[in-house]
């Protein structure tokens, strides 16, 4: 058989969580859980290097698309691993997952409360030792440059109106997850349109 491309063998996979594979953050063996997993871009090498994956979404149409993705590339996996719920309101067991990924998920929160819910909702299934890789757009290197619309509700240049957070925001989270950076926060500014940061946090306790 001729050799994957790399499209195929890694799908449109964020290049933040493809770091992870490259640092060996994420080995397998591990259990992999997407919050917010959408049409599952991040997915598609997980699944065909045998990982145990989960993922959730509240969009019915993603999920079903994620069924028939694990049906070609792992079909031992069930079809009830791929569930319709929101992040929030995830119905896997605490502590079940070695890496949960968060990916452009949790700046679509309407405000802090639903920020918080869809947070906590997400660490919650993550185990004690266990990685949680986030990547939401953020305000950090661009300050000056959005237009507040209420709380941490923001109109982006670009247009778009997003939950947005900040570097002592992050700090302040993580600490009070009961977690620590993995590594330092990351921010790409894409040319005075919005800023995205990966937000890597190793947890170490139960405390939420």
């Amino acid at each position: 058989m001729p050799a994957l491309t790399l499209k195929e063998q890694f799908g449109q996979i964020d290049i933040y969580l493809f770091d992870q594979l490259l640092k060996g953050s994420i080995a397998p063996g591990m259990r992999i859980l997407d919050a917010g997993c959408g049409y599952g871009r991040n997915l598609v090498y997980f699944l065909q290097e045998g990982y145990e994956v989960y993922g959730a979404d509240a969009d019915a149409k993603a999920v079903v698309h994620v069924q028939s993705l694990a049906r070609k590339f792992a079909p031992a996996l069930p079809a009830s691993n791929f569930r319709v719920e929101a992040v929030e309101q995830m119905s896997f067991d605490d502590g079940s997952a070695d890496v949960v990924v968060s990916n452009t998920v949790l700046h679509f929160a309407a405000d802090d409360a639903q920020f918080e819910s869809m947070l906590l909702g997400s660490w919650r299934v993550l185990k004690p030792g266990g990685l949680f890789f986030c990547r939401l757009a953020s305000l950090i290197g661009m300050e000056s440059q959005f237009e507040r619309i209420a709380g941490r509700r923001y109109r982006s240049p670009d247009g778009a109106e997003r939950y947005l957070v900040d570097e002592a925001l992050l700090v302040s989270l993580t600490e009070r997850l009961g977690g620590e950076l993995a590594e330092p926060l990351k921010t790409t500014v894409v040319q005075n349109q919005r800023a995205m940061t990966t937000w890597v946090v190793r947890k170490n306790s139960l405390r939420l």
